[in-house]
């Protein structure tokens, strides 16, 4: 699925288009009614080497502070730098992170990870971050640009062996599109959704589109791409990409078997809860179950599996994803009641679909696998009922009392696209509200006109 021909670019244009609701404000009164109250279902450069190994200021992974201020349903997005000053290394195997503005890094790979460091040494002149930092008796000397589509290098060197020289294609949130005069073609899709996303009073709504199939030169455009409400079960994309890169790392086979017992069973969406308990289960079915019928009981038995919520919020912060975290279990109602939520935005979540989509995340292999899984979601009320008959999509739900969305791939050939649509607020108004803005998407993407730059 990922084009062969797609080339690499260090340009700075093309940055994503959003509007903000406040821009509507002057035209358009926004009445937010949102449902409140726990959920109770998940368903309907160099410098000196820092020798150090301390964590860095919180901030990665934390909830916000008093949340006051905004809109019912919906978390302030946590204190982050610009896009421009984060970016993360992929090469294969593994990630390193880069924060230039808090001079932090983390390098995380299938031999270790060294958790989010310091490095007050920090260098950053010309776009580029370069530095070194010495973790666990490694050294890790890097050279990363600011500017995805890039190639950045980092040199992993460690006593009594020859330095390991890792290259790879810098990663940012969002990527600068590969061509900017295509990617302007797709600008006046913002316009559009920020009609419907403006319309929908009883639902706080966010959007985040980004091409790759390169007919729009691999642009992204949002509108309120930062929004981060509960993420219901879109968390759980997140918890098979941790798995399938320990696969892919050699650690764990998909046909590992995990007991399951009675104590694990959970309601809500799911099949495996009307199974018979204690049973081994295997993790490929466990993976496939996950998406395919949103399964909570294999949620919950593979966050056990990873070692709890730890592993997935370092993948989450090893890409830089600051608006995304897992707090707690699926169906776990004290959790909510205690303020333990997960929690997620648009932007992060094309952030995860771009890089498994690019290979930036997963061998292809896994990525393939996961997509099938998507491509088999049984949960098709949104995205696949607003589109015609035989659209192919690949996808995943988030349904509780006061969220509702989808998120996934158009594969329309020639024209597949990454989405996510995001609301809060009462659940059946946003469904409606997701199946127009995934309307809006499609019409425009088949309409031969669309797209058309004005001169």
């Amino acid at each position: 699925m990922r084009k062969s021909d797609k080339k690499r670019s260090s340009s700075l244009l093309g940055a994503p288009v959003r509007v903000p609701l406040k821009w509507l404000a002057a035209t358009v009164a926004l009445a937010v009614v949102a449902t409140t109250g726990p959920a109770t279902a998940d368903g309907p450069d160099h410098g000196p080497v820092a020798d150090t190994a301390q964590q860095a200021e919180p901030g990665y992974g934390v909830e916000p502070g008093d949340g006051q201020g905004h809109e019912p349903g919906v978390e302030p997005t946590p204190e982050r730098a610009p896009t421009s000053e984060v970016s993360w290394l992929s090469f294969p195997g593994g990630v390193f992170a880069v924060d230039s503005l808090g001079h932090t890094v983390r390098y995380r790979a299938c031999d270790g990870d060294t958790g989010r460091v310091a490095d007050p040494g920090m260098r950053v002149a010309a776009g580029v971050a370069s530095g070194a930092v010495v973790v666990g008796g490694t050294a890790y000397r890097y050279r990363v640009p600011l500017v995805g589509r890039a190639e950045g290098t980092l040199e992993v060197i460690q006593r009594h062996r020859s330095p390991t020289t890792l290259t790879g294609v810098v990663v940012t949130s969002p990527q600068p599109p590969t061509d900017p005069i295509a990617g302007a073609r797709l600008f006046p899709l913002s316009g559009q959704l920020a009609r419907v996303v403006a319309d929908a009073s009883l639902n706080p709504a966010g959007v985040t589109v980004r091409d790759l199939s390169g007919r729009y030169g691999d642009q992204q455009i949002a509108v309120n791409g930062s929004l981060r409400p509960k993420a219901a079960s879109v968390i759980k994309l997140w918890i098979l990409v941790e798995l399938l890169r320990r696969v892919d790392c050699g650690q764990v086979a998909l046909d590992d078997g995990v007991l399951v017992t009675p104590e694990d069973v959970v309601g809500g969406t799911g099949q495996l809860q009307f199974e018979t308990f204690p049973q081994v289960v295997t993790l490929h079915r466990l993976a496939q179950y996950l998406i395919k019928y949103s399964d909570n009981v294999a949620a919950n038995v593979l966050i056990t599996y990873l070692g709890g919520f730890a592993p997935v919020n370092a993948l989450i912060d090893s890409m830089n994803q600051r608006s995304t975290i897992l707090a707690r279990r699926m169906l776990d109602s004290a959790a909510a009641q205690r303020g333990e939520e997960n929690y997620t935005s648009p932007d992060d979540v094309v952030s995860l679909l771009g890089a498994v989509w690019d290979g930036e995340i997963l061998t292809p292999a896994s990525r393939d696998l996961m997509i099938g899984f998507m491509r088999e979601q049984t949960l098709n009320t949104k995205i696949p009922a607003a589109l015609p008959p035989g659209v192919p999509v690949a996808h995943k739900t988030g349904d509780l009392p006061d969220a509702s969305h989808d998120v996934g791939y158009y594969l329309i050939p020639g024209t597949e696209t990454a989405v996510a649509f995001l609301t809060a607020g009462p659940m059946a108004t946003g469904d409606e509200t997701v199946r127009r803005m995934a309307r809006t998407v499609y019409d425009f993407l088949v309409t031969p006109s669309s797209g058309a730059v004005e001169e």
